[in-house]
């Protein structure tokens, strides 16, 4: 179950003014699932994208980005069940049938099409199965549809993410809303995800790159649940210009920040939502470290703990063996480390000071820690005045289960 995460409700999740979205069920994995979501986006739409850096990056994601560097998107296809990735040029050209396809449909041209898939990787996407389920996704379209897309790009995930917010700009309400996918193949270098934000304010293009690199930053760039980078990761940011505000073109201005706020908060909690969710997850862990000469180390000492297998069996374990935390953060590969200057607390336990076990510290505190849903490592390095943050989760039996019999 995950971590202190409801579903969304529906009727929560407000429509955003010149986006439609229709679902259907194409039997990709699973029959009778919603397993395809295409989402129209208004003439004059501005779109942001950030993809995987993994370098064997998935078909949909090499052609979404040439097909975006070609024409304005107007349609995004989401395809569940089939990552369409290490499938060569035939997995190209699968792709390509489908905007094609959907480009038919709409009378667009395939370039406006932008495709985006996840699930099992290796496997050669079912186009035929696909193209026969396109015209009911593309009959449905509707401006309230964003529940039934959040349920449509899950793979693993037990629970769909999803969030709304408004605020005012000019007197004007301002509507965002986005989903995300995420539960396991989650570390960030951009997290298997994909997530679709929209907002129906006017904003450039160069305001809204910013925007969504700004929020991924210190939302999906910070978040890991087992440290592999999927083929197929995908965020996008939508402003479709609809709600009446005057253009926002200064990233900087009072206008562009109070949005970006917005996005910021979405962002971060779609991300935590994933870790929340993670494969198996029983634990929430923020891991902060404080007190770095950048915020570059900080993030290693994090990542390094976040990713440690003994760490994470002994969150599952609820069991406070520290010694793991420590021996964590003196593998990191800081330079010049100073241990006498370390210290480390779980939540407000000192558990080491000055580099050596504190003396507070007892076995009873530390379990009353460890045996909480919501856990806060902190590690003070004594170098600096830069901290960063990494939401994880812990590993368990269950995480093993997952991915066992993933494909079967």
């Amino acid at each position: 179950m995950p971590v202190n995460l409801l579903p969304p409700i529906a009727s929560e999740l407000l429509a955003i003014d010149g986006i439609e979205i229709g679902t259907a069920s194409a039997g990709i994995k699973k029959i009778d699932r919603t397993d395809l979501v295409l989402i129209k986006l208004a003439e004059g739409t501005v779109t942001s994208a950030v993809y995987t850096q993994n370098s064997f990056c998935a078909a949909p994601v090499t052609l979404a980005k040439q097909h975006q560097l070609e024409a304005a998107p107007q349609f995004l296809l989401i395809n569940s069940g089939n990552a369409n990735a290490g499938t060569g040029e035939k997995g190209i050209q699968a792709a390509q049938t489908c905007c094609q396809s959907i480009a038919d449909l709409a009378a667009v041209k395939a370039t406006n099409v932008l495709p985006f898939s996840t699930g099992v990787i290796g496997q050669q996407l079912p186009v035929d199965k696909m193209i026969e389920a396109f015209p009911k996704a593309y009959q449905n379209l509707a401006a309230d549809n964003w529940f039934n897309a959040a349920h449509g790009i899950m793979t693993t995930d037990t629970i769909a993410k999803a969030v709304s917010k408004q605020i005012k700009i000019d007197g004007q309400t301002i509507t965002v809303t986005g989903i995300a996918k995420g539960s396991g193949m989650i570390r960030p270098d951009m997290a298997t995800m994909l997530s679709y934000i929209a907002t129906d304010a006017a904003v450039n293009q160069q305001t809204l790159d910013e925007m969504l690199q700004q929020s991924m930053a210190q939302s999906f760039n910070r978040i890991t649940v087992d440290g592999d980078t999927s083929t197929n990761d995908s965020c996008l940011l939508m402003a479709t210009a609809r709600a009446g505000n005057n253009q926002i073109t200064d990233f900087v201005s009072r206008d562009a920040q109070t949005l970006y706020a917005v996005i910021a908060e979405i962002s971060q909690q779609l991300a935590h939502a994933i870790v929340r969710d993670g494969e198996g997850a029983t634990k929430f862990i923020a891991i902060e470290v404080v007190e770095g000469q950048d915020s570059d180390e900080c993030r290693q000492v994090a990542y390094t703990i976040a990713h440690s297998p003994l760490v994470k069996t002994a969150l599952f374990a609820s069991d406070p063996n520290w010694g793991r935390i420590l021996a964590a953060v003196g593998r990191s590969g800081v330079s010049n480390f100073d241990l006498s200057k370390v210290a480390i607390y779980l939540d407000n336990v000192c558990i080491v000071e000055n580099g050596e076990p504190a003396e507070t510290y007892t076995e009873e505190k530390g379990q009353q820690v460890m045996d909480q849903e919501e856990i806060t490592i902190k590690v003070k390095l004594g170098r600096g005045d830069a901290q960063d943050t990494v939401w994880t989760c812990d590993f368990s039996y269950d995480y093993v289960k997952i991915n066992a019999e993933y494909r079967t």
